[in-house]
């Protein structure tokens, strides 16, 4: 009995170390202080919405991990100009991850019209589409808000479903993203449109905001949520070969957009209702099954039909699968954006109402090492600069970075701050004297500081 009792104790001792080691219960960005912010259109100041940032604790048994997060991210979220009478509000929400995610071996599940995943600053991820589609019997558009009703069963079971990107682009805030009833959420890659090589978005002209991190072609992208089978899911850069060799590329989808000239049957030659003529108001890309997949056999950088690949990454050093979320060459967002259109493992439903097992509460040790901080990729710009100066960390913000702009005795000018899961901040140095002066970053307690010079010189 007593070496049965000794057996049991080893073995969940050997399930909390597991569990402590995985990912899963590592990556979310804490936070039980700072308050997120947004903006109305017309007002290019955003203002407080009283609401915890990120999310606020992360429990852990020996084969689930809970995170509670009200959804809202640490950059500024709206406007949303479409007419969109909503603003992201706080979801107080409970999701579940499985720590031993499975391949589906049967009928990859489909993925849904709301959450099916999280990012790991407590934000949703929905896939592909908007809950509009094609109604062959009045030829118009039906669902969402301004159409009627679609006639008949769920949306999986529609001809032509409408993709959000293309069709809700004048929705999206600077960070792509907008909320569903207050329910805040990214359809795709969640990072600022300012930031991408082409830019094809205005709003953050006005509205500025940032993302959740910025892309660098240079080393592998961070892991940046789960989908709810319990996959990690990663930016867009990964390594080339799935063993981890090859140095670093852009990891591409494995769906294109269609050879057709009429929307009459699916990519793999099934006879369906017709759906829309192509043309400017309904270009190919408009619906999600004007793509296909193809496959790329003996080519790690493309992803499999479900976005993701089996392949090594820094934090799963032995492999795992994992989606990615794509962009082409000018760094704009790619079908299937995350996820999708099906899962690789089996899901299961992600929010729960509360936890019925016992837990053990994480807490959060994540944060740069000496080693990453000192490695951090930093840019400041303009330089030579005359009103404004930008600070930007071309990663994920794991931790609370101190900015401060120093004169060449040391004294403190100015001073900002990079909270975790946001990449940027600005210095206002219109009323700055002429000269040059040190930008310094430090994070957290730490007496270690990235410095660089910067110019004010004015026209």
């Amino acid at each position: 009995m007593k070496k049965n009792s000794l057996s049991l104790i080893i073995m969940m001792f050997s399930f909390c170390i597991q569990a402590q080691m995985s990912p899963a219960i590592t990556s979310w960005l804490q936070n039980t202080t700072q308050i997120g912010t947004y903006y109305v259109s017309g007002n290019s100041t955003p203002i407080s919405n009283n609401i915890l940032v990120n999310c606020q604790q992360v429990e852990y048994s020996a084969t689930s991990v809970y995170v509670m997060a009200t959804g809202i991210p640490a950059y500024p979220t709206g406007p949303f100009l479409d007419g969109n009478p909503s603003n992201a509000t706080d979801q107080s929400a409970i999701y579940k991850f499985t720590l031993t995610p499975q391949q589906n071996s049967g009928t990859p599940t489909s993925t849904t019209g709301n959450n099916i995943g999280v990012f790991v600053n407590g934000v949703s991820l929905f896939d592909y589409r908007d809950g509009v589609s094609w109604n062959p019997g009045t030829s118009a558009l039906c669902g969402g808000p301004g159409n009627p009703p679609c006639p008949g069963g769920p949306m999986s079971s529609r001809d032509w479903n409408r993709d959000a990107i293309p069709a809700e682009m004048a929705g999206f805030d600077c960070s792509k993203a907008h909320p569903a009833m207050g329910n805040y959420h990214h359809h795709q890659n969640p990072s600022a449109f300012k930031l991408d090589l082409n830019v094809v978005s205005t709003i953050c002209n006005i509205y500025d905001a940032d993302g959740l991190y910025a892309m660098d072609s240079t080393q592998h992208s961070p892991l940046i949520g789960f989908a709810y089978d319990g996959f990690p899911i990663y930016g867009a850069y990964g390594y080339m070969n799935a063993d981890g060799t090859g140095g670093v590329v852009r990891i591409e989808s494995g769906y294109e957009l269609r050879s057709m000239t009429a929307r009459t049957t699916h990519a793999d030659g099934s006879t369906v209702s017709s759906g829309p003529a192509i043309n400017t108001t309904f270009p190919l890309g408009y619906f999600r099954e004007d793509y296909g997949w193809i496959s790329h056999p003996n080519n790690d950088e493309y992803l499999d039909e479900h976005n993701g690949r089996f392949c090594v990454t820094p934090e799963y050093p032995n492999g795992t699968y994992a989606y990615f979320c794509t962009v082409d060459s000018d760094w704009n967002s790619t079908y299937p954006y995350v996820v999708g259109p099906t899962f690789y493992g089996i899901y299961t439903q992600g929010k729960v109402a509360n936890i019925t097992e016992t837990t053990t509460v994480y807490t959060s040790s994540i944060g740069f090492s000496e080693a990453e901080f000192g490695d951090l990729n930093l840019s400041i710009f303009p330089n030579p600069a005359s009103d404004l100066i930008a600070i930007q960390i071309q990663e994920l913000v794991k931790d609370d970075l101190r900015v401060s702009l120093l004169d060449l005795s040391g004294r403190v000018v100015k001073k900002a701050t990079i909270n975790k899961g946001s990449t940027i901040a600005y210095f206002d140095v219109q009323t700055v004297y002429e000269g040059t002066y040190i930008v310094q970053i430090q994070n957290g307690s730490s007496h270690n500081s990235i410095r660089q010079k910067i110019v004010i010189l004015r026209d």
